[in-house]
């Protein structure tokens, strides 16, 4: 079996290893699946880097988005000060177990640990509870770790920073700035919220069953909005409209929202962008000015 272990405010901690990974799944009978993107992080020093990158504080509460059979949440409540964690877990066998191998491994920290049965994109402030986050820490399923972080970054404004792993593909595209040639949707409207930073690299071999894509860490960081007059739902609009169709001008792109072509151009203008550029030359600020400039 391997294991190590990880001096923490309550003494040594076992964190798991790939033995302990496996032995945990065989007795609950879990078989990882595609579905629910379960690849278990089964290596004790991307535990560490990630709980380092998190950053904690004294005072912070962390949230953390599949849990799965507890290697993140172990590394991450082994910080030098006092946190508490919420842990949010959709599979319902694996959410149960959780508070067993915190007990078993960690029991002195047990009392730090809420496990909510739930399904990330359907979480709010009253699901959570008081105090609410502060950091976001997550290994996220590949085909929805876009979605599950815009939403609680919306969802839950006191989270003020996290760390995330991720599909290599979508970090690169989360942390991509205008003229990228992969800045898109997922860039700019992570933008809206924070500052996006890519944290590092994961080996395949980290995971248990070893995915077929490469993985990367991005860390975030809040900020205000720009400042405009337009809602967040309304840049959003126009940031959808002018990927929808990435090839053509915004002009051409962005003629359905506004109405007509014409009436495109005459908003593009009033917010002054060019209408012959694209969607992918427009930072967030420029978005909303144009959210802004639509005749009401």
């Amino acid at each position: 079996m391997s294991s190590a272990g990880s001096s923490g405010p309550a003494g040594t901690v076992r964190l798991l290893g790939a033995g302990d990974i496996r032995d945990i799944a065989g007795r609950l009978g879990v078989h990882p699946t595609k579905k629910l993107g379960q690849n278990f992080v089964v290596e004790p020093g991307t535990v560490r880097q990630i709980a380092a990158l998190a950053a904690v504080r004294p005072g912070d509460v962390i949230l953390e988005v599949g849990p799965g059979l507890g290697s993140l949440t172990l590394g991450l409540i082994t910080a030098a000060v006092p946190v508490r964690l919420v842990a949010v877990e959709i599979d319902p066998v694996l959410a149960g177990e959780l508070p067993r191998t915190i007990a078993a491994r960690a029991p002195e920290l047990a009392s730090q640990v809420t496990v909510l049965t739930a399904d990330a994109l359907a979480i709010g402030e009253q699901e959570v509870g008081a105090p609410w986050p502060t950091v976001l820490a997550a290994n996220l399923p590949y085909n929805v770790a876009v979605p599950v972080v815009l939403h609680l970054l919306a969802a839950l404004p006191s989270l003020r920073r996290g760390v995330v792993m991720v599909q290599a593909e979508v970090a690169d595209r989360m942390c991509a700035g205008p003229g990228s040639r992969v800045y898109g949707v997922p860039s700019a409207k992570l933008a809206w919220y924070a500052d996006a930073r890519p944290a590092g690299t994961v080996p395949r071999g980290v995971f248990w069953p070893v995915p077929n894509v490469d993985s990367k860490l991005v860390a975030f960081t809040r900020r205000d909005p720009p400042a405009s007059p337009a809602t967040r739902p309304e840049v959003f609009a126009v940031i959808d409209a002018a990927f929808g169709q990435r090839r053509k001008t915004l002009r051409a792109a962005l003629a359905t929202w506004a109405g007509s072509a014409a009436e495109a151009e005459r908003t593009l203008r009033a917010a002054g962008v060019d209408p012959g550029a694209r969607g992918e030359t427009l930072a967030i600020a420029d978005f909303a000015r144009v959210a802004a400039a639509r005749p009401g």
